[in-house]
């Protein structure tokens, strides 16, 4: 069975105390600790040491989506402290401004494809030149993004095919026009189950849907997620 949690910013922006208590209530074997945000960021690695993680299965931090280039070299100094706790790192490859430096987050840093906002890291010949630039980094597949940025799945596909023996893990949410993460929609779940057999089951999977202000909950949309990524799941349903 798919593991399956979410991310502690999708949960309470901001408070991942009360996201991690959320999650232990369900007993959710996958959490991303979310310092989206770089205001959020020294908080969150300072109470690594301090934080009872013992009952996820799998545990990742994602970085700073933004941040001048001023700070590139103290975000990096961070993650640094991330990582030397084995914790992989979810990386925008858009705040990447010096890779030479990025390079030593070795195999923990995982790439993200990018929303049709960005200027990169979107298609699987973007991602093909980024990895060429750090071969021992994993990828994050965000298959909300893909969809965005190719509604017909034909990307998704390519860069799942591409790059499947880099995939640690799966970013799930309904990618609307404005690149906001929503709850799944059945027709979401319907794009997602097309590529699903290329996703294996042992890739944890992280959602993103934004639930902090009662959009959904997280047992209906972990239940979403899992009907999508079931390659059995539209034979079973008829």
């Amino acid at each position: 069975m798919r593991r399956i949690g979410f991310s502690t910013g999708a949960i309470a922006k901001g408070d991942f105390l009360s996201a991690l208590a959320s999650l232990r209530v369900f007993g959710i074997p996958v959490v991303e600790l979310s310092a989206l945000r770089l205001e959020e960021l020294d908080h969150l690695v300072e109470s690594l040491p301090l934080l009872d993680l013992d009952g996820f299965e799998f545990v990742s931090f994602h970085a700073p989506s933004q941040f001048p280039v001023k700070h590139e070299r103290y975000v990096i100094d961070q993650l640094r402290a991330v990582v030397d706790r084995a914790i992989p790192v979810v990386v925008h490859p858009d705040v990447i401004s010096t890779p030479e430096a990025w390079v030593a987050l070795g195999s923990q840093l995982l790439i993200e494809n990018m929303d049709k906002r960005k200027s990169i890291g979107r298609t699987a010949r973007e991602l093909a030149d980024l990895f060429c630039r750090f071969p021992d980094a994993g990828l994050c597949f965000d298959i909300g993004h893909a969809r965005q940025v190719d509604p017909t799945m034909t990307e998704a596909r390519l860069i799942l095919e591409a790059f499947g023996e880099r995939l640690r893990e799966i970013h799930a949410s309904e990618v609307n026009t404005s690149s906001r993460h929503d709850p799944l929609s059945v027709y979401a779940m319907f794009a997602f189950h097309s590529v699903s057999s290329l996703i294996p089951e042992s890739v944890p999977v992280v959602l993103e849907t934004l639930i902090d202000q009662g959009q959904s909950d997280i047992l209906t949309e972990i239940e979403r997620a899992r009907k999508a990524l079931d390659p059995q799941w539209v034979r079973a349903a008829g």
